[in-house]
């Protein structure tokens, strides 16, 4: 097995069928699987070896493309990691994966310090690297053989935030990777005819798994884009004729301000969000506004994306589903006993889409695991038509804008100002971001907090969207009797209205 394997079938049989579409560049099945070939077989040339790691750090581009499926196909591993990290954050995931060879771009260089000397890093590929793209493909052949894995062997690690503030990779087998994509193909109802716009970033399971990997699984076309860009996206809706489209809610709730929706997305069959649960009043609106039902999934990196879906025939407003084929879920107490129907607790998964583990962090992966059952960390609850609500959260973690934030991250950082004396990073409700990072903070004594020097020192460490966009200075924060911090009670305590 290697789930790479579907590009040699493709290539056989829609050889001139669109599968990448980039800009005014549209990139053939046949053309994608030479090229994965060519540089598949020019970094084995250049000393790539089995289960050795691809890091990928770039923004979305057909390279990226290339350069991921090429290290699976060669049997190594392909790593991904957002390009909006900042430096302390690389160091720490590049030290963690130790890459044998790294893409990413000219710009990110110097971000990239002393791992660059690394001794298990033997090429980096960029115009000012190593060796350039083009030139990587110049080196290699048109054919290669896939080279054949075990199901159970580790074919991507995604890396995501930890609980403990250092990110860990998750580490999805090709096992993983196949049985996700034919439930998003199934699901979905994929066909070759469609064209999926991918804007959101193909380091994260969303972008990779479920728009790229599904899309051309089913011998549909991928039309990449760097990023959102609102001009950049409605030119493609027309110029390609997009059939489905992918978006978080805040961007759904953006579109919803133009005029002519329905004249825009008239090629659109299918609308779907991902991340936060969308809103009843932003569903609404965009059915009135374009006729369009928007489809929701629930899933994680470390279940490969799907694992319920709501819903092609019976869509629940609220709710993120029913559970999808081959995967089971279970509602379960503290001491891991599945609950009945009705009851709320821990959503639990099994099934052949859950991770491995987490690279490196054999404590988390004990800790994430009941037996087979992978613990997400979220409280649910089943109602008797098997449709599964989502209540709460026990892992300390923000979902803000389509982005996975963990706050203990973000609090050792905001630990290392020198006025900072204690904080807590919660989530709180945002009509446009799902949850927006807010920071409670006390200072040191006789300090206070200036929120745009913060912010300006936060940037400088931190990708973006980890950034709070509030700090709030406070005398005290809520603790237990233990002196833990307790951040239900902190936003209740901060938000709750004045009686």
């Amino acid at each position: 097995m290697n789930f790479a394997d579907m590009l040699d079938k493709n290539a056989h049989c829609f050889p001139d069928r669109p599968a990448i579409i980039e800009g005014d560049i549209t990139i053939s099945f046949s053309q994608l699987h030479q090229d994965v070939n060519k540089a598949a077989s020019a970094m084995v040339k250049l000393g790539l070896q089995l289960d050795d790691h691809v890091a990928l750090c770039a923004p979305n581009a057909y390279a990226w493309v290339v350069i991921y499926y090429a290290a699976i196909k060669a049997g190594a591993v392909a790593v991904t990691f957002s390009y909006l990290l900042k430096k302390g954050e690389l160091t720490k995931i590049l030290a963690d994966c130790r890459p044998k060879i790294l893409f990413t771009s000219d710009d990110k260089l110097s971000d990239m310090g002393d791992q660059r000397d690394e001794s298990h890093l033997s090429i980096v590929v960029c115009n000012n690297g190593d060796i350039s793209f083009p030139s990587l493909l110049e080196k290699g052949d048109r054919q290669f053989p896939t080279v054949n894995r075990h199901r159970d062997d580790t074919a991507a690690i995604l890396y995501t935030g930890g609980t403990t503030g250092t990110p860990k990779g998750a580490m999805l087998s090709h096992q993983n990777l196949k049985s996700s994509i034919f439930n998003i193909a199934h699901y979905e109802r994929c066909t070759m005819d469609d064209r999926a716009l991918c804007f959101l970033p193909l380091n994260h399971v969303f972008g990779q798994v479920h728009i790229m990997n599904s899309t051309i699984y089913s011998c549909g076309a991928t039309i990449l884009q760097p990023a959102f860009d609102m001009d950049q996206v409605l030119n493609a809706l027309t110029k390609y004729k997009i059939t489905k489209f992918y978006a978080v809610p805040t961007i759904y709730i953006r579109l919803l301000g133009l005029p002519d929706l329905k004249e825009t997305f008239k090629s659109i069959r299918y609308c779907f969000s991902a991340a936060a649960s969308m809103a009843l009043e932003v569903v609404q609106a965009w059915k009135e506004k374009t006729g369009l039902d928007i489809y929701e999934s629930y899933g994680m990196t470390e279940s490969a994306a799907m694992v319920t879906y709501n819903h092609f025939y019976r869509h629940k407003v609220g709710s993120v589903g029913t559970v999808v084929n081959i995967v089971e879920v279970e509602i379960r107490d503290d001491g891991g006993n599945a609950l009945p129907q009705g009851e709320k607790g821990e959503i639990c998964v099994c099934g052949p889409n859950i991770t491995k583990g987490y690279l490196n962090h054999p404590e988390e992966t004990r800790d994430a695991f009941w037996g087979d059952w992978y613990r997400t960390g979220d409280i649910g609850i089943f109602d008797e038509e098997g449709y599964l609500f989502i209540v709460d959260r026990l892992k300390d973690m923000i979902i803000t804008g389509g982005e996975n934030v963990y706050s203990r991250e973000v609090e050792e950082v905001l630990y290392t100002h020198p006025k900072v004396f204690e904080c807590a990073v919660v989530g709180l409700p945002d009509a446009e971001y799902g949850e927006r990072v807010t920071a409670y903070i006390i200072p040191q004594p006789g300090q206070h907090i200036d929120s745009v020097v913060l912010k300006a020192y936060m940037k400088e460490r931190l990708a973006s969207y980890k950034v709070p966009k509030a700090f709030i200075e406070v005398d005290e924060l809520p603790k237990s009797s233990a002196g833990k911090l307790v951040k239900r009670e902190i936003r209740n305590t901060y938000t709750a209205p004045k009686p």
